[in-house]
């Protein structure tokens, strides 16, 4: 039975954000299945660090889960010689992952980027998970609209809030929340607006879960579609589209949905994202990519890359088999 280390730079400070609580869970999951620790690799902090931990001996079967994208060629080039799992959350940051390399996605919408990107590699969809605290508690809102600053569009904090404010009550969250359950419960309407953000970043929304987070606590929810937010986000069935055409129309969507009861959707809408089903996905994955390493030990890679030269090859050949079906008329 091999073990798991997740790999994160730090656990607070600057790299406190949605995409490390996420790897938090999977790891939490993981430790059901097999032994699993936590390792940061920037910042020093009381578990392990990752140079110390590659000097001892016994590492061999270890496998080495990365997942922080900006970081990701770097710890693969530190790893080579070790078992590395990528933990892939946001899509396009330019590089390759080498068939040797297991890719765990967690939305379909990255799963089809390296479905293309990498042809060659064992590839699994494991969606992020949702927590069980995440539902509607029944409690009276005092909150109309409710938006939190990070990740949000000049466009909707700049022009859209103020135009509400109004209105309604606004509450614009700009710094940590510790309930975020409770606050999602006292709000009626929630805004989110990622696409701005990530279109700068030059990579894709990796899963998008407040708005997820937010249906499931009865919000309405208004949101962009990007990136991972495809996965599950339907407008006019359980959110509706913002920053559509005008502000003065998402304005009179969004007064027209003060006027709803807060939303009601099935359990069977989140069941595939709680812990459970998650728990029931991962299990399998983790069993193949244990059977995968054992099978790389003993056979290299034969299947031809899917890199730039080889393309060129196929170009190539597509080309002068369309040119000589020509001549040959």
């Amino acid at each position: 039975m091999r073990k798991f280390y997740f790999l994160v730079p730090g656990t607070g400070g600057k790299f406190a954000c949605g995409g490390l609580w996420a790897e938090l869970k999977a790891l939490a999951l993981v430790q059901q299945i097999y032994p699993a620790e936590l390792v940061t690799y920037r910042q020093r902090e009381q578990g392990l660090f990752l140079d110390d931990l590659l000097q001892k001996p016994g590492l061999q079967d270890a496998i080495f889960v990365v997942s922080w994208g900006f970081d990701v060629p770097k710890l693969m080039a530190k790893l080579r010689s070790h078992h590395v799992v990528y933990h892939a959350h946001s899509a396009g940051y330019g590089f390759g992952v080498p068939a040797q390399i297991p890719i765990i996605t967690v939305s379909r919408n990255t799963l089809g980027y390296w479905g293309q990107k990498a042809p060659h590699s064992l590839i699994y969809y494991l969606p992020n998970q949702i927590s069980d605290e995440f539902r509607n508690l029944g409690v009276d809102r005092d909150i109309d609209v409710l938006v939190q600053a990070r990740k949000s569009s000049e466009y909707l904090l700049q022009e859209l809030v103020p135009a509400l404010q109004a209105r309604c009550r606004v509450e614009v969250v700009r710094s940590y929340v510790e309930d975020l359950p409770g606050l999602f419960n006292r709000a009626r309407v929630y805004l989110y607006d990622s696409a701005e953000y990530w279109a700068q970043q030059g990579v894709s929304e990796g899963f998008g879960l407040q708005p997820m987070e937010a249906i499931a606590c009865g919000c309405q929810v208004f949101s962009s579609v990007n990136g991972g937010l495809s996965d599950y986000v339907d407008p006019g069935f359980n959110m509706q589209k913002i920053a559509c055409y005008s502000k003065e129309y998402d304005v009179q969507r969004i007064l027209e949905a003060l006027k709803k009861p807060p939303l009601v959707l099935p359990d069977s809408f989140f069941s595939e994202y709680r812990g459970e089903a998650i728990a029931d996905r991962l299990r399998l994955i983790l069993d193949e990519i244990n059977g995968f390493f054992d099978h790389k030990q003993a056979h290299p890679s034969d299947i031809q890359p899917l890199s730039s030269v080889r393309l060129l090859q196929l170009n190539t050949q597509r080309l002068w088999g369309k040119l000589r079906k020509k001549l040959g008329k």
